[in-house]
């Protein structure tokens, strides 16, 4: 379609996907399908588990909720439009719909940063200032912590959505990618992408800089600490209640580092897509078993909750027949 200048202008755009795999799509469809579900699945378990079990009102799980919340959020941005895209021929989307697929994607990317910050800057308070931890850990200073990632996560990426949107789009409007993403959508553009990919490169550092200097620093003091305690059994238990942040934080920060903090749109995608992959779909899928494998307290509360579930079937089920026989 031509714009008012005479130039043809991009009304949608087609995901390619996986073009080597097209033999396999009913496959994939299955597998991300599968995956799609359990991660829904185990990050409500989590959000249930914190919200009914008084045990669990404490700032680590209430962070951990959040995460939970975005997690099930940042896969919903991107693995329904690829299961639909799987099962179709036109593999197209609206050009408005790539631009809100592609602000809720980095909102909340951006959003998980921070909170991961937030995270780590608690188990700093918890581990290097225990006892006046739960009076500087307070529910106003969680609940203030938490606002904060998910409001800075999406200011973070307005700017850039802004500016990548006023950009000429003058064909083709073929996307290599499974979802709308910054450095092939650039590469579609006939305009000058130049400055719009610095600003980019320059927002992305700010927020993973930001983000991941807090977090370092907390574990460098809480390294510091834990190092200092006498006995062995209680730097394991020091290090066990970060261990499972840190894992998250660390495939978390260098997934995303490698594909959004490099000044230069990325030239070849295949290798990225696997990334994209791993830090869209894979990591928001293990992220609940890494929190929640070797948490006590979780499995705890996961059993009660299965316990009391059962209980109240039975009850039902047995008020049910007795109201068929009365």
């Amino acid at each position: 379609m031509k714009d008012t200048n005479g130039t043809f202008s991009v009304k949608e755009f087609v995901l390619l996907g996986f073009p080597s795999l097209s033999h396999l799509q009913v496959l994939l469809f299955l597998i991300f399908c599968i995956i799609y579900m359990m991660t829904l699945i185990e990050n409500l378990v989590i959000i249930i588990i914190v919200q009914v079990n008084r045990q669990l009102h404490t700032p680590m799980y209430f962070f951990l909720a959040n995460l939970s919340v975005l997690e099930a959020l940042y896969t919903s941005v991107t693995i329904p439009k690829m299961l639909d895209n799987f099962l179709t021929e036109k593999k197209t989307i609206s050009f408005a719909g790539c631009f809100t697929q592609l602000f809720f994607f980095l909102s909340l990317a951006s959003s998980e940063c921070f909170l991961l910050a937030a995270m780590a800057y608690d188990r700093y308070l918890a581990i290097c200032l225990p006892l006046r931890y739960p009076a500087l850990m307070n529910p106003t200073l969680c609940l203030s912590l938490a606002l904060t990632a998910w409001l800075s996560g999406f200011l973070a990426s307005f700017v850039s959505i802004v500016l990548i949107s006023q950009l000429n789009f003058c064909g083709p409007n073929v996307l290599n990618h499974f979802f709308c993403d910054i450095s092939p959508l650039l590469k579609l553009s006939c305009s000058n992408t130049e400055v719009i990919e610095t600003l980019d490169f320059v927002a992305a550092l700010a927020v993973l800089m930001t983000s991941l200097f807090v977090t370092a620093f907390s574990y460098t003091c809480i390294l510091a600490t834990v190092i200092r305690i006498p006995s062995g059994t209680g730097r394991r238990k020091a290090f066990s209640t970060c261990a499972s942040h840190l894992v998250v934080v660390t495939v978390f920060y260098t997934t995303t580092i490698f594909m959004y903090a490099r000044p230069r749109a990325i030239s070849t995608f295949d290798f990225n897509k696997l990334v994209s992959i791993i830090y869209s779909v894979v990591t928001p899928l293990i992220n609940p078993i890494i929190y929640c494998l070797r948490n006590k307290e979780v499995w705890e509360a996961l059993a009660k909750l299965i316990k009391l579930s059962r209980f109240s079937l039975a009850t039902h089920f047995s008020s049910s027949i007795r109201g068929k026989f009365i």
